[in-house]
């Protein structure tokens, strides 16, 4: 029997524990998992692109678990009443092949991507940094806010969306829960004063959502929307202002912010900072960049991460996924077996 968590247990484990808590204690298993970075059999996403969207597999291994996620990016979705981005991840037992955990990862997603957001930032960005721009006010915009407070201390959110109904949205969500908010009339003005600014625009467009006149010293920049071939946010000249930062280099050299740059352009792989292998920041008034575009290995963490943490607690379901005859040979007298009648 595999174990399944479907939507509704999801929004029960949400609820449980608190958006906050979760995106902490998810911080740190995505890091313990890129501390050995090294023991994973890695490979960048494989993708099925049409004019619609994106639908994509996003697989990795270590020695004992295989994971992967089903994911869809499909941007024009929200206007016919769809989310953008759908998901759902699986864990198998490497040594006999098994699914051993299923689970729906639209939330699981949200969740992993703004706590592998608040893992790099806690690197990454100045310690004193307490005003986020969140420029993009999507589905995933009040997580990376939520995040960074419960790693970095983030109180102040400047906020800037095409689409007032989503800043309303981000307003009417999050200032109930103890932010100071100020609502923006340009990226310009959100980028303002902000010591962390986060990019999470949909259109898959080579877009320029923050210009490199808008990044002031010592800010962390966050881009988390690129995350297929053509489909940028940055003015490709921040990229120039300092260190950039990547999950994994052969993806993020193909769908990240660096594909508007030369092929040699030089990044650094996170997990080499935290191992000591490279350095982070190195000055209070550095620009410090996190290309991200999401990386197999934290649906991996976010998968065990919910595994471990709903193990006995009714919240997973044991569902028949696996046929299993009496004779591991026998796969038809299986299948054709004369059915019991009740």
């Amino acid at each position: 029997m595999t174990a399944f968590v479907g939507v509704a247990e999801m929004v029960k484990w949400i609820a449980h524990h608190g958006v906050e808590r979760i995106l902490a204690e998810m911080t740190e298993t995505i890091e313990a998992d890129f501390r050995r970075w090294e023991s994973f059999d890695k490979t960048h996403r494989i993708a099925s692109h049409t004019p619609f969207g994106v639908i994509e597999l996003m697989p990795i291994s270590d020695p004992d678990t295989y994971a992967f996620k089903y994911v869809n990016g499909h941007p024009f979705n929200p206007a016919r009443g769809y989310q953008t981005v759908t998901a759902f991840g699986v864990l198998a037992d490497v040594h006999n092949g098994y699914p051993v955990f299923l689970a729906e990862m639209t939330l699981l997603t949200a969740l992993r991507t703004a706590a592998t957001s608040a893992m790099v930032a806690r690197r990454l960005a100045r310690p004193d940094s307490r005003v986020m721009a969140m420029i993009g006010a999507g589905s995933q915009a009040e997580f990376q806010a939520l995040a960074m407070r419960a790693v970095l201390g983030i109180d102040e959110l400047r906020i800037y969306d095409v689409d007032p109904a989503a800043m309303a949205k981000f307003e009417r969500n999050l200032a109930p829960r103890g932010f100071r908010i100020t609502v923006c009339d340009s990226a310009s003005q959100a980028a303002r004063g902000a010591d962390v600014i986060t990019t999470c625009t949909a259109d898959k467009a080579v877009a320029q959502a923050l210009v490199d006149a808008d990044v002031a010293p010592g800010v962390h920049i966050n881009t988390i929307g690129g995350d297929c071939p053509g489909k940028t946010e940055l003015d490709p000249r921040i990229l120039q202002r300092g260190p950039v930062f990547v999950e994994y280099t052969p993806q993020t050299r193909i769908e990240g912010e660096i594909q508007n740059v030369a092929a040699d352009f030089p990044v650094t792989e996170f997990w080499r900072v935290l191992l000591g292998h490279a350095p982070g920041r190195t000055s209070a008034d550095q620009v410090t960049i996190f290309d991200s575009v999401g990386f197999a290995i934290e649906d991996f963490s976010a998968l065990r991460h919910l595994r471990a943490d709903v193990a006995g607690s009714g919240l997973a379901q044991e569902i028949d996924l696996v046929a299993a005859p009496d004779d591991p040979k026998d796969l038809f007298g299986f299948a054709t077996a004369p059915v019991p009648v009740v």
